[in-house]
């Protein structure tokens, strides 16, 4: 079980070098085990006994959670984002949708930025649509979003401490109004539930909020740049969405792309008991990195990890985790990838651009994140 520090490397080469070596579980900085191998890592998010997820001292709801209170508390969140239930705004995505790509496609040939032009933008509104928060507050958002990822690769703990604390000031401001004046709105319903038996605590809330959204602005912005990198480079797979895709046929081509080049690159685990895990003997207390990004590109469980297959590997695919903590978001991301597609093609074409005369550059993201941070794409207006 050879030492790898995933840390400055960019997921996909760093599982793709693991996977090259036959190595499914390996050592990283600090004694953590990171795994990377498929089957390994379906093990342990499937069994949250042996591999807790209460792995920070901060309250983090329900990632953080584990047994009957993380059962509990899904119950609650699963009301908000049931695919029956987040169905219902799809009128409005599609509405934020058509706007940022007005905004954008401002001559018969555009060349914009996937993640910071598009990707940014629509993600923020559709979360202030969802969550009912103050127009207002996208430039703040927007502004936070970029910050945080350039905070998140630096790895410097007084740059992070302080996007983090800017991000609990968004939420004072956009929680504080509702708690003088409730409305019918998602955030003014959390604040008011009590289907535990009881009203949700301010750090519940709070928790709740920062899961929806702190990293979801960040993850929906990574996945279109991904996605519009698959369709410039794939017309026929571009011909075909526009020609109408819905339901799991959408869904499998979304999950297959993501799983190709995943952004949601890893969670943490601790074990709760001596394990052993690929081979490796793994005491009791034992930090554990769960690498998605490499897993769904293991050539143990995708032969081609490069191919595109989608209802081939749909029951191995890993892209929104698996067990317990399966991603309660996924149906809400999937009716907000639609909208945003669906429009766009309506409108234009995804071409890839000039490499070397696009600004800004393609650049992509490193550990801890993955994706493009930046991403030119080339958008050519449609007749009609």
């Amino acid at each position: 079980m050879p030492a790898a520090d995933p840390t400055a490397t960019q997921p996909v080469a760093y599982g793709d070098g693991l996977h090259a070596r036959g190595c499914p579980v390996v050592h990283g900085p600090g004694g953590e085990v990171i795994v990377v191998g498929h089957e390994e890592t379906r093990r342990v998010a499937e069994d949250a006994e042996t591999f807790s997820s209460s792995v920070s001292r901060f309250l983090q709801i329900p990632n953080g959670l584990d047994g009957e209170e993380h059962r509990r508390f899904r119950a609650l969140l699963d009301t908000y984002l049931d695919a029956s239930v987040v169905q219902n705004l799809s009128g409005g995505f599609h509405a934020v949708a058509r706007e940022v790509v007005a905004e954008h496609l401002t001559g018969e040939t555009v060349t914009v930025d996937a993640v910071g032009d598009l990707g940014d933008t629509f993600a923020v509104r559709t979360m202030l649509d969802w969550l009912g928060w103050a127009p207002e507050l996208e430039d703040r958002l927007v502004a936070w979003v970029k910050e945080n990822n350039v905070a998140t690769r630096s790895g410097e703990l007084e740059r992070t401490a302080a996007a983090a604390a800017e991000f609990d000031a968004i939420i004072d401001a956009a929680v504080g109004p509702k708690l003088a004046d409730p409305g019918e709105d998602v955030t003014s319903r959390l604040i008011e539930d009590d289907s535990l038996g009881r009203r949700l605590t301010r750090e519940e809330v709070v928790s709740i909020l920062r899961n929806w959204t702190g990293g979801d602005l960040s993850s929906m912005s990574y996945c279109i740049g991904v996605l519009l990198k698959a369709l410039a480079d794939n017309p026929p797979l571009q011909e075909r969405l526009r020609a109408g895709v819905g339901g799991a046929e959408f869904e499998a081509i979304v999950d297959e792309v993501l799983r190709r080049d995943s952004p949601f690159v890893s969670n943490r685990r601790v074990t709760t008991c001596p394990v052993t895990l690929g081979g490796v003997e793994v005491p009791e207390g034992n930090q554990i990195r769960l690498h998605w990004t490499a897993a769904n590109r293991d050539p143990e469980a995708f032969e081609d990890p490069d191919g595109f297959d989608p209802e081939a590997h749909a029951d191995k695919n890993l892209v929104w985790g698996a067990g317990p903590h399966y991603c309660p978001g996924k149906a809400l991301s999937m009716v907000e990838l639609e909208a945003f597609l669906t429009e766009l093609l309506r409108a234009a074409s995804v071409r890839n651009p000039d490499w070397e005369e696009a600004q800004p550059a393609a650049v992509r993201e490193i550990h801890p994140v993955g994706g493009w941070s930046s991403l030119p794409v080339t958008l050519v207006r449609l007749d009609g």
